[in-house]
């Protein structure tokens, strides 16, 4: 089995947690996230533990194990804390603002670009240059912000454009004569 397919996850007060033979629910202060299940697996609750245990002894059913374990520590992690994401704008010009569930880019084009906020994630600009997002779904908030990012990714010869804060860039040196 799985190294981490065998660690429970510990479930929280005040978070529910529902399992039936196709799909997990997690329901906290934060909101509700649901999970699909694989045949191979199923999930146990014992007390304040959830443990991912395999039907079959395959290599499929070895490695869902733990792929299903860290997606609902994921889950039971999101509705009681959330995940967050943080961006910075690095280019003279570059400035971001956000407007309820839209976000609007000033990266360089000619025109302006908007970004649609898709359900369940928050965005928010404490400064011109830093943007926030935040949700309960750690896949969906770490798209949004590989999304934003895709924008104007980080050049590598100046190193301007849209980075996760604490990324490093790694610069090129230019032509010499």
């Amino acid at each position: 089995m799985s190294r981490i397919g065998k660690y429970p996850v510990l479930v929280p007060k005040g978070v529910e947690v529902t399992v039936s033979a196709e799909q997990v629910a997690v329901k906290g202060p934060l909101g509700t996230l649901t999970q699909r299940l694989s045949s191979d697996i199923k999930i146990e609750r014992d007390g304040d533990n959830l443990l991912c245990l395999v039907n079959n002894d395959s290599k499929r059913a070895n490695a869902m194990s733990g792929t299903i374990r860290a997606l609902v520590a994921n889950m039971v992690e999101g509705v009681t804390k959330g995940f967050e994401r943080k961006l910075t704008l690095v280019g003279v010009g570059y400035r971001a603002q956000a407007q309820g569930d839209k976000l609007n880019l000033a990266l360089g084009f000619s025109h302006p670009v908007v970004h649609q906020m898709p359900k369940g994630v928050k965005v928010e600009t404490p400064s011109q240059t830093e943007i926030v997002l935040r949700g309960n779904d750690k896949q969906q908030v770490g798209q949004v912000a590989a999304e934003v990012r895709a924008y104007r990714s980080p050049e590598p010869y100046k190193g301007k454009g849209v980075r996760y804060t604490g990324e490093k860039v790694v610069l090129k040196e230019t032509k010499k004569k």
